[in-house]
Order: structure tokens, then C-alpha cells, then sequence
């Protein structure tokens, strides 16, 4: 085997595994010298590490040699005999994906329809050997305690839907083997189980036999025989990795979660394991109805065909697969084949809203199952005329599936349905503000669109600008809450050097939120502004290498990420507000008005809190339901800003960003040609509406608080002279920021100062700007514009 083979098939990770070694944030404590700070960086996806004080660096075999401080030779000959045991543990994993195409797995086990050979198993299943059924118990009730001490294995059920304390799950995190657990008699019965494979050679670190675990890293889900004993078990992997996600037993037997009640009417059968699990924990569902898990979409074996056939009373078989097209022909063929063999048996099919039955946990109440089982599809027309005769007799309705899922207000009830309306930004506005947003309406929208773009390849920034109290912070906090929470961070302030010393990939698709922008000294803005344009922020540092000498390395830092901040200063972060969209708070007396009775009728308790966080929780979905895609727009050269904006280029940019940001909102609604999504005239026209107030303050030369500020002086005051007080009366702002708002008037000659100040200034305005008609002409040349293309279309 050439080096280059070993180097490209064998993952730095499986080596760090074989040594115990737990990277956290992608960093380890260097080996190779006195390290009391993690300092050996290891990229998982690159397959490389390096120290950054000692300067060690290489590929997984060089980490072997390094580590064990062997020769080269001797590194390779054990890089070589991990790859060929990683390679032959791969056959416990058996892929869903591979099932579904009918090829032979990596166990040799052949996925067609009805294995005719998996009698075997059968047989295996019921005589058991007594030790192994025992063993497998105990050892699913070790797996269940280790559940409870895992974080990670916890968070992942948290993310998929699942309660351990209703479901019978564990997870293996291939320990069980060492400590005090440990005994030959563990050891040589987890081999004969097949929970342990032996690697063949000895750990020089521990002077121990190495084992391969079977289902490392797994959620473990017991497969039980017909005297509800544990036979087998199956693990879910719960790490992303290309190795494999689901692992059975050798010589799979048994079924999930249990053989049905011998008096079952109505069972359901679902594709994968973890979709059997996530309805078992819907008690409306487990009162009415018995389950069988698959495996997967090939998986309806001998075994399930056998058991359905025992069931006398049996009156439907429901089946609940994937919606993706090798669960729709799974579904067809299976259907058939169970006509054949069960030719009274009513046989239907539930319509999913989501991928598969998991998804559709994750993303809907749990309520909507029950809907979604009311309203399957019976797949044989002579059945459809037997539900008709049903339902009369009870005096129902049958709904179309588009009413079945809509809510008493007439609210689309899923995610898809809601993507899918015709007046959908209205709808989503209308959404943020039952989360908590009142009025604002084109800014809310415009700042949810900016956030969103986390997982674009350019994401967006804005910074939303208000005098102080004007509610600024409010707004981009209540943003920040309808995303998704784990990819949200919440700063206060950010130090000069804080923003250089995070982790490589740390800042990567995230949301950064910051609350006071003025609190940020020029360091940190400069840090903020190159992250923002380019990404990336590379730095040279001086770290100490072993014998304590100062060495020049350097530091990486990537961010692809989105940004919302605020600040009360508009023309301090010029360079900052060049690569970002302006948003101004809205500080008229109108919606003051909205935003007071809005919190007298939340006080008084006519606003509804659980509705809000209904609202928040739907708008988080929404979120994770959007995929990214790449946005083609035919009519980006058919529209033109207007020519006095400033910094006319990145603006066009951004206009065009925002356009595609839109196009991806609608993604249920466009069409997608060669895998791009293509913008239609309505995104255009959405995005001018959005857009306007941001273009605006882009070519005025005040900022949003102090425009505001200017239009109410001239609105009460016109040719008169005023005093600050008079101002102050007028403004309703108080003495500190309203002096400074008179002397930026002032410097910008917007304003003269008359009199002394022993005296009391006057003032007087003294330039009269008419930004009305500007307003006016800017949206009579979008109008023209989108007029132009809609005649052209046509």
C-alpha cells in the first residue's frame, strides 16, 4: 500500500481516538513540550496538526511517530494496520442509503425485498444463547446511565426530538470496556457479543490488547425477539462523519421496539428506527395504534412480514416512510407485495410535510400527527370508498390536506405550507411582530433578512441607529431571539484583542450580536471591519517555543458570519456603516404611541406570553427549514441605483444581496434551474420596499436620529429663532443629547448659532434641504424601473 493511500484514507481523528485524546475547540495540550495552555491545534478536516508555541507539525503519520517516538518506517507499518482495521470495522455499519439502492452492504447482508435468506436470522433470533440475551440486558442498562453523563449524546436527542425518559435509549461512548468494569469476563463476552473487535496488536501506551467498539459515539436502541428479550441492538451514530451513522450486530435479529399485541388493529411502520421512537412518544398515537420500526427503505424483512401475518385482528397497515423518492417506491412495492399475501388488509400512507417522520417532530407540535393519520391516503381505490362509508357513519369531513394543516385563524400549521403562500414576507412580518417587534415594519424585516444570511457564503451586517432609549438594543436582541439559539453570540463589549484570539473556525456561521457599538474602542473596530469585509483575520504573534525563546507564528481566524449592532453615533462609524446596511429606529410620536399601548395591554395581561414564544419558536423553525442555495438574478443589469447615493458600489452590492436573500425566503416558490434558484420581479419589488429607508440615510447626509431630529425642528420652527429649551419642548429630548445633536446641525451648517454663550445661544435654521423630494424622485425611478421590466417580461 503506497504512504499517499494510507495518508489520504487514514483520518488524523481515528488515531487521535486510538490514544484517547479529545480535542476541545479543536485544540490539545502539545506533547512535544511544556504546554500549560492548549496550544496543539489539530484540523480534523485537513487532516494536519501544529503546534503554535513549538512549532510540531504534520499528517497522521507523522503524529504516530511523533507521539510514540518511533522510526518513520515503524509509524507507516502502524498507520497501515489502523487503516486495514478501521476498513473491516466498517462492515458493522450498514448505511440507509446503501439499502435503498437493493446493493450488497459492507456486512455482506443483501437489501432486496424480503430477504429470503434472512431466515436464518430468524432462526439465530429465537434460539438465542440464554448468556447473550442477559448480557445485551445489562449492558443496555449500563448504556442508559451512561446517557445521563453525556452532554453531547444528551444535546443530541435535545436536537432530534427524542425523551429518554419515555423512550428506552442509552449510548455507547466506548468505555464500557476499561475501569473498574473492567474484567476478562466482560471482555470475552462483549467479543462473542460482537460489542468489542480485536484490533490484533497491542497499545504501546497502555501495554493492553486494542479493541475496536462496536457503535462508538452511538445513541443505542435495543432489538427485542418474541419473549421481549434483548437479541441485538442498534446504534446511531451521533457525530457527522462520513464512516457511517447507523451500526447493527452481526447477524441482525429481533425488531423495534417489541413484537406488536397479538389483538393489534391498526400498525404503523415506519422507515428507520429513530422515526419509531419519535411517534412512540405520542401518547395519543401509542394508545391507538402499534409500531414497527424498518431498516430502512429496503428493510421490511421476513421477520416484520411474519409478524404482520400473526396478527388476526389486524384491520390496516399504515405505512409512515421518508418522502424522498426511495421511500415512495419502497412504499408502492411494498403495498403491493402485502395486497398479495393479506388481501383483506386495508393498506395506507401518510403524506409527510417534512422529509421523514423525525423532521416532522422537530419542526411541528406534536398534535400535527394525529392530523396527518386522520388524513392518510389509502392506497387501494376500494378502500377509499370504505373510508367514505366510515366517515359518514360518524358524521365527519374529510379536509383537503392544504385545510387539514392550516390553524382555526387560517394560519398555515408547518413550515412548508407557511414558505409556500403567496403573500409571504407579509405574513412573516406580521409574525416577528406577534414575537415582539411593534411597528418598525419594513426594518424588522430588513434586519431578519440580514441575520439569516449566516450560512451565505457573504453574509450580511446592519447596524441599527437611535438616540438613546429609543429602543435600538430592543430590536436587534428580539431578532436575535427568533434565531436559532445555538448559533447565537451575545457580546456587551469587545476588547481590542479579543476578536484574534478566538479558535480557527469558531466565528464560523454565526450570529454575532453587539449590543453598544460605542463601547468598542478603534482596535476592536478596526478587528470588526476587517472580519466583515474579508472574512478572515490573519495576525503574527510571539509565542515561546520549548527552551522558553520568543518565536513569530501565525494565527488564523476565520468569520463567516452575520452582525447586528447598535450605537447612537452615526458619522463616528463611517468605515463601519460603508460595509453595513443603516437601519434608524423609527422615534416618531406615532410609534412611541404604538410601543406604549403595546406595553400597557402586555401589562394589563392582554397580551398572550405563550403565543409570543409560539410566534419566536415558529420563526426558529422557519430558519432551520431554509437551505442555502446560490441565487441566479436575469434582471441584476436592468435596475440602477440612483447616482447621488455615496459609495455607490458596495451599495449596489448589497441591494443585490438583499434581492437574493429574499429569492431564498421564497425558495418553495422559485425555481431552481441547474441547482441555482432564480430571482423572479416580485424579489425585486419586495426588495426596494425593504430597502428604501436604508438607501435613503445612504444618500442623506445626516444620520437616521439626527434627519429625525432636524424634520421636527424644522416641522415646529421653519424661519422663527429657538432656544435649546424651545428645542427641548419640541423634541422631547433631553439636555445632553439634544446639545449634541444642535452642534452637529450646527457644524454641518444645517443650523446657525446666534448670540453668545454667556447668554444663551439662539438658532435658526439655515438651510432648508427638501429630503421629500428626494424620497418622491427615488421611488419614481424604482417604479419606472420595475414597470420597464414587468413589460418586457411580458
Amino acid at each position: 500500500m503506497k504512504i499517499s493511500t494510507i495518508k489520504e484514507r487514514l483520518p488524523l481523528s481515528e488515531i487521535l481516538d486510538h490514544y484517547g485524546l479529545k480535542p476541545k475547540n479543536n485544540m490539545l495540550k502539545c506533547y512535544w513540550h511544556d504546554d500549560k495552555t492548549a496550544s496543539l491545534q489539530v484540523n480534523l478536516e485537513k487532516n494536519f496538526y501544529k503546534c503554535h508555541a513549538c512549532g510540531k507539525t504534520g499528517d497522521a503519520i507523522q503524529f504516530i511517530e511523533d507521539y510514540e517516538k518511533i522510526s518513520k518506517h515503524e509509524a507507516i507499518n502502524k498507520a497501515k494496520g489502523f487503516l486495514l482495521n478501521s476498513e473491516a470495522q466498517s462492515q458493522y455499519s450498514v448505511d440507509r442509503g446503501t439499502a435503498k439502492t437493493g446493493q450488497t452492504n459492507p456486512s455482506g447482508e443483501k437489501s432486496v425485498l424480503f430477504l429470503k435468506d434472512n431466515q436464518n436470522n430468524i432462526d439465530v433470533a429465537g434460539g438465542t444463547a440464554k448468556w447473550q440475551a442477559e448480557f445485551l440486558g445489562k449492558m443496555l442498562a449500563y448504556f442508559k446511565n451512561a446517557l445521563n453523563s453525556s452532554k453531547p449524546a444528551r444535546d443530541y436527542l435535545e436536537k432530534r426530538g427524542l425523551d429518554n425518559a419515555v423512550l428506552e435509549i442509552g449510548y455507547n461512548s466506548g468505555q464500557f470496556h476499561h475501569g473498574e468494569r473492567k474484567t476478562e469476563e466482560l471482555l470475552k463476552r462483549s467479543l462473542e457479543a460482537g460489542l468489542l473487535l480485536d484490533k490484533g496488536f497491542i497499545n504501546n501506551r497502555t501495554k493492553e490488547k486494542a479493541y475496536y467498539v462496536f457503535a462508538n459515539k452511538c445513541l443505542i436502541f435495543p432489538l427485542r425477539n418474541k419473549e421481549n428479550e434483548i437479541v441485538s441492538i442498534y446504534g446511531r451514530s451521533i457525530l457527522d462523519n462520513d464512516k457511517g451513522k447507523h451500526f447493527y450486530l452481526k447477524n441482525r435479529c429481533g425488531i423495534y421496539p417489541n413484537y406488536p399485541n397479538p389483538e393489534t388493529k391498526k400498525l404503523i411502520l415506519t422507515e428507520a428506527i429513530i422515526d419509531c421512537a419519535s411517534l412512540l412518544q405520542i401518547k395519543k398515537i401509542k394508545d391507538n395504534y402499534s409500531l414497527l420500526s424498518c431498516f430502512g427503505a429496503n428493510g421490511l424483512n421476513e421477520e416484520i412480514l411474519e409478524i404482520i401475518k400473526s396478527l388476526k385482528d389486524l384491520e390496516e397497515i399504515i405505512f409512515c416512510f421518508d418522502q424522498d423518492k426511495a421511500g415512495k417506491e419502497a412504499v408502492e412495492k411494498y403495498s403491493k407485495h402485502l395486497k398479495e399475501h393479506l388481501p383483506s388488509k386495508q393498506i395506507s400512507t401518510v403524506e409527510l410535510p417534512c422529509k421523514d417522520v423525525n423532521e416532522t417532530l422537530q419542526l411541528h407540535n406534536e398534535d400535527i400527527f394525529t392530523e396527518l393519520l386522520d388524513n392518510r391516503t389509502f392506497i387501494f381505490s376500494d378502500e377509499v370508498e370504505s373510508l367514505d362509508t366510515q366517515l359518514n357513519d360518524k358524521h365527519a369531513v374529510i379536509l383537503t390536506k392544504e385545510e387539514s394543516l392550516k390553524t382555526n385563524n387560517d394560519q398555515p400549521k408547518t413550515v412548508t405550507d407557511f414558505l409556500s403562500q403567496k403573500d409571504l414576507l407579509k405574513n412573516l412580518n406580521q409574525l416577528i411582530e406577534k414575537a415582539g417587534i411593534i411597528g418598525e415594519e419594513n426594518s424588522r424585516l430588513l434586519l431578519f433578512l440580514i441575520t439569516i444570511s449566516y450560512l451565505n457564503k457573504n453574509p450580511l451586517h446592519g447596524i441599527v441607529q437611535g438616540s438613546s432609549g429609543s429602543g435600538k438594543t430592543h430590536i436587534i436582541s428580539r431578532i436575535a431571539d427568533m434565531m436559532p439559539q445555538e448559533d447565537v453570540l451575545r457580546f456587551t463589549r469587545i476588547t481590542e484583542s479579543s476578536l484574534y484570539n478566538w479558535g480557527e473556525f469558531d466565528l464560523f456561521q454565526k450570529i454575532i450580536i453587539i449590543e453598544d457599538l460605542d463601547g468598542l474602542k478603534e482596535d476592536a473596530l478596526y478587528a470588526l471591519r476587517e472580519f466583515i469585509s474579508n472574512q478572515v483575520l490573519r495576525s503574527s504573534v510571539t509565542i515561546k517555543d520549548k527552551k522558553g525563546n520568543n518565536k513569530s507564528s501565525h494565527k488564523i481566524v476565520k468569520g463567516q458570519f452575520s452582525s447586528l449592532s447598535a450605537t447612537t453615533k452615526g458619522e463616528t462609524y463611517e468605515d463601519n456603516m460603508n460595509r453595513s446596511f443603516i437601519v434608524a429606529v423609527n422615534e416618531s410620536d406615532e410609534q412611541t404611541e404604538k410601543i406604549i399601548s403595546y406595553q400597557n395591554r402586555r401589562n394589563a395581561g392582554e397580551i398572550d406570553r405563550n403565543e409570543q414564544e409560539k410566534a419566536i419558536n415558529f420563526i426558529q423553525k422557519i430558519v432551520r427549514n431554509l437551505k442555502h442555495y446560490e441565487v441566479i438574478n436575469p434582471y441584476a443589469t436592468q435596475i440602477q441605483l440612483p447616482n447621488n447615493v455615496k459609495n455607490k458600489r458596495r451599495l449596489n452590492e448589497m441591494f443585490q444581496a438583499i434581492i437574493k436573500q429574499i429569492t431564498i425566503v421564497y425558495q418553495y416558490q422559485r425555481e431552481i434551474k441547474n441547482g441555482f434558484l432564480v430571482t423572479e420581479i416580485e424579489d425585486i419589488e419586495n426588495a426596494v420596499e425593504i430597502l428604501f429607508e436604508s438607501i435613503i440615510l445612504k444618500i442623506d447626509e445626516l444620520d437616521g436620529s439626527l434627519r429625525q431630529f432636524f424634520e421636527k425642528l424644522k416641522k415646529s420652527f421653519k424661519e422663527e429663532q429657538f432656544s435649546r429649551f424651545d428645542a427641548m419642548e419640541v423634541t422631547g429630548f433631553k439636555k445632553t443629547q439634544l446639545q449634541f445633536y444642535l452642534n452637529d446641525l450646527v457644524r454641518l451648517e444645517y443650523l446657525k448659532q446666534i448670540g453668545f454663550a454667556n447668554k444663551g445661544f439662539k438658532y435658526k435654521i439655515s438651510y432648508n434641504d427638501n429630503i421629500q423630494r428626494v424620497r418622491k424622485d427615488l421611488k419614481e425611478a424604482f417604479t419606472k424601473q420595475l414597470e420597464e421590466l414587468k413589460k418586457n417580461k411580458k
